[in-house]
Order: C-alpha cells, then sequence, then structure tokens
C-alpha cells in the first residue's frame, strides 16, 4: 500500500514547555498530518539520554524522557496549579532547552507525584506490575544510590521514596504516549518509533545485566566498544562507546531481555525503525581505550536465529540498512521480510548507477529524501559538491520557481516506494540552521524546534495535494 509520512523528533514541536511534549501541541501536529493526507508520524527514540542531549544515548533501553511529559494533565487534576507551569523557560528561539527542562520540570513533576499519591496509587502499582521485568531496575538506578556500571554500587540501598517517584514519571510517560498513538490512530495516522542498536555504557540496563555484556569480569568495564570503521561521515571511524552484547549469553536466554524490550515498544509505537539493522548479521568491534575506530575488527552478528524471535512479535519493524552492506547483512534482510530505507540524497554522485534513485528503488522500502543524520533538501543543495547538485537539478527538474525541496519531494512520491517519509524541515524548505543532528559532531545537536506557525499559507492542503497526485492518500 503506497503511503507517505512526516518525519519530526518529538523535541522538534513548538509550544510554551522549553521541549516538544506529548500534550495538546502533539494532538495538534496529529490533526496536522491527518489534513496532510499523512499516514505515519515517524519520532526519534524518547529514551532519556544518558550523555548529552543524544536520544540515541538511552539511561533504559525500556524508559521514557519525563521531559516529554506534558504538565496540561496534572492540572487538569489539580496536582498542579497552571502558573507555576507555563512557560518553562525562554529558550533562544527554534531550539531546545535541555537545562531549563531538567532543572525545572523534574521539581514539578515531584510536586504531582506527592499530590498524585493516594488517588492513583492502584493504577501506578498496575502499571509497576506491569512493567516489572525493567522498572525497579531503572527506578534504583536513578533513585541515586546506584552508580555507573564502570564503578559498581554504592553502599546501602535505594531509597523508596525516590524509586517510587522514578517509577511515577514512567507511569505518566506511559499513560500519555498510550493516548496519543491512540489519538493518532483515531486520525488514520500510526507512530513509527526508533529502537537503538546497543545500550549505553551509563544505563540501568549494563548495571542490572552485566552479563549479557562483553565486560571485564573484576571491572565491569568494557572490553570492546560499538562504531563504525572511517566513512563519509569521518575519515577516523566513530567511536559510540556502547559495550556490546555476549549474545551467545543472550541466546541461552531466549534473547529474554531483547524481547521485553521490544514488547515495550509494541505498547507505544505502531512499527518500529531498528537502527544499524546491519549490526544483527556482523557488528563493528573497536578494543576498549582506542582513539580512533580504525582498530576495530567485525564480529558475527546473532543473524536469522534472532530474527525469527523478532518477526513472532507483534510489531510492524523497518531495517536501517544504510551504507555498504555485505552479502550477509543482504541475505538477512531478505530473510527478515523487512523493509530498507533509500536515502535520495545519497543518489547523486556522478558516474554511479545508484540504488538510491528514484528509477532503481524497489516498492517494499521507505523512502527518503534524508534522514534526521542528513542535511535538509536546500542545505544539501547549498553546500554538497557541484557535480552532485549539477546531477540532481537534471535529474529531478528542479527550479527555483517551484522551490528545489518541493521537486525532491515530488521525485520520492512519485517513486515506486511504497512508504515516502520527508523531513518536516524539507515541507518548510528550510536550510541546515534546521539540521537536526551532524554525525560525529558533539555539540548543537538535537535542539531544532519547528515554529508555530508551521500550519498557516496552506502548507496541509499543498502537501494533501501532492500525496493524492501520487496515490499516497490513506484508503
Amino acid at each position: 500500500m503506497r503511503r507517505c509520512g512526516v518525519l519530526l523528533p518529538l523535541f522538534s514541536l513548538p509550544g510554551p514547555d522549553c521541549i516538544g511534549t506529548m500534550g495538546s501541541e502533539a494532538r495538534a501536529f496529529v490533526d496536522f498530518l491527518a489534513g496532510a493526507g499523512q499516514s505515519v508520524w515517524q519520532v526519534l527514540p524518547l529514551t532519556l539520554p544518558a550523555r548529552g542531549n543524544s536520544p540515541y544515548s538511552a539511561v533504559s533501553a525500556f524508559a521514557g524522557n519525563p521531559c516529554y511529559i506534558s504538565l496540561e494533565p496534572l492540572v487538569d487534576k489539580g496536582y498542579l496549579q497552571a502558573r507555576d507551569c507555563l512557560p518553562l523557560g525562554d529558550s533562544p528561539e527554534g531550539r531546545v532547552d535541555y537545562d531549563a527542562c531538567r532543572k525545572k520540570k523534574l521539581p514539578l513533576l515531584r510536586r504531582a507525584f506527592a499530590a498524585a499519591r493516594g488517588p492513583e496509587n492502584r493504577q501506578i502499582e498496575e502499571f509497576r506490575r506491569g512493567h516489572k521485568y525493567w522498572i525497579e531496575d531503572f527506578a534504583s538506578f536513578m533513585a541515586g544510590k546506584c552508580v555507573s556500571p564502570v564503578a559498581g554500587k554504592t553502599e546501602g540501598p535505594p531509597e523508596a521514596e525516590e524509586r517510587a517517584f522514578w517509577v511515577y514519571t514512567q507511569y505518566l510517560f506511559f499513560d500519555q504516549c498510550r493516548l496519543l498513538c491512540r489519538y493518532a490512530r483515531q486520525r488514520g495516522v500510526r507512530l513509527m518509533g526508533d529502537i537503538p542498536l546497543y545500550a549505553d555504557v551509563e544505563s540501568a540496563d549494563v548495571w542490572a545485566h552485566p552479563e549479557l555484556f562483553q565486560l571485564e569480569p573484576d571491572t565491569g568495564r568494557p572490553l570492546a566498544v560499538a562504531g563504525v570503521p572511517p566513512d563519509a561521515f569521518s575519515r577516523e571511524g566513530q567511536i559510540w562507546g556502547n559495550p556490546l552484547y555476549d549474545w551467545k549469553a543472550l541466546k541461552k536466554t531466549g534473547y529474554h531481555w531483547w524481547m521485553e524490550r521490544l514488547r515495550v515498544c509494541a505498547l507505544l509505537y505502531d512499527s518500529v525503525r531498528i537502527d544499524h539493522f546491519r549490526g544483527l548479521a556482523e557488528y563493528y568491534a573497536i578494543p576498549a581505550g582506542s582513539s580512533t575506530a580504525r582498530g576495530g575488527h567485525w564480529e558475527e552478528g546473532p543473524g536469522e536465529d534472532f530474527i525469527r524471535r523478532l518477526k513472532a512479535l507483534p510489531c510492524d519493524f523497518v531495517a536501517e540498512d544504510l551504507g555498504h552492506l555485505t552479502p550477509g547483512v543482504t541475505r538477512l534482510l531478505r530473510q527478515s521480510g523487512f523493509p530498507g530505507m533509500r536515502v535520495l540524497l545519497f543518489a547523486f554522485h556522478p558516474g554511479e548507477e545508484s540504488s538510491y534513485l528514484p528509477h532503481n528503488m524497489v516498492r517494499d522500502c521507505v523512502a527518503y529524501i534524508g534522514t534526521h543524520d542528513n542535511d535538509t533538501a536546500r542545505g544539501w543543495m547549498e553546500t554538497a559538491p557541484a557535480c552532485e547538485t549539477r546531477f540532481a537539478r537534471r535529474y529531478l527538474r528542479l527550479t527555483r520557481r517551484e522551490g528545489y525541496h518541493w521537486g525532491f519531494i515530488r521525485a520520492l512520491y512519485a517513486s515506486v516506494a511504497d512508504s515516502a517519509i520527508v523531513q518536516m524541515q524539507d515541507f518548510l524548505g528550510l536550510g541546515n540552521e534546521a539540521r537536526t543532528n551532524i554525525p560525529a559532531v558533539p555539540e548543537g545537536n538535537w535542539e531544532w524546534r519547528m515554529s508555530p506557525g508551521y500550519s498557516e499559507d496552506g502548507l496541509a492542503k499543498k502537501i494533501k495535494a501532492m500525496a493524492r497526485l501520487y496515490g499516497r492518500l490513506p484508503k
């Protein structure tokens, strides 16, 4: 079935809070998507970052980021006063203010927690029982008596009150995400989540389950870490720093940790993009302490045995299969039956018959102009090598009158790909000032926020007309 959707991180939603939330702004965006003939909203991971602000570095592979909790329902229930909640901070225009969110929102959530105790004890305990596999480990880790898995534990058990607060944040997060997903479904929009392949070294997961990772027995430090070899993004490769899984140990448990993780994803989303899918076929191991990724080597991943488990879950998957693919990766993708990805911005190297060119795309794929790791269409046209932009102009028949970004969108929608997903920045015709992330650059990422006026000037009507023209409206 042909369909189309929008890629927009939840943190990029506009609103009076210091970050996008799952409140009225999210429902308004769902309404915009429905009015624009879109049937998919792809979000980035909604986890709580462990290092910096990257959603791909998580304190827990299971838990949601409390910053995404809307305070509106807590005001409606009388747990908070409206005058105390909005606005939260005065972040620079068009940017997320993570510091304000952490400093101002968490104390308000603690106040709501104190007021909710009693009225919602039963619901909170039901949530706790339903997520018993991971919630106590997360709450204990966040309570402050448990420190990083590298340093080990401090003495004494975590305080029960603090553990209970962190359970409450997850009760709120999952309830609001469930309601948002239900609202979206009612409007004909499906939520696509995003799951990073690896857990973070500074996470509750590694702390609670060291036996599932390749760690030194005595110190708990990683023996090797994840990353990728030198590529187009980085001459020295990328060192992500995540500990590698002990796939043999995981297999002995029936991949139980992974199955629980994906069961949680199925509660939050209709489909999930598996980031770095190739790591399931073969993963890059970099010796711990390396200064570059050049000294790493490839190891065999869990392969088909693991994929069979994924296919039995009640969730649709998309495989992020970008980059150089070996025969083993290609074979595993074929065995999985999951749609892969095609990125239009990768297609215009002169002299190459790229599989990312629209006439070479396959039906069973999700096609993008660019992902969160790429520039916007306008930004790419302004900065890419001249030989590539000339090829793009000629191939896509780009004109300034139409707008280069609309030329890219038109070609994507006209392609044979079953699913076409466009970054919201490209619908708005923005440049690289609106870029979400620059790989291998540690500062200034994950901060772009959309202007509140995004729905003005008939944008939804224009998008819907193009979706209708190329047969991508919901049936």
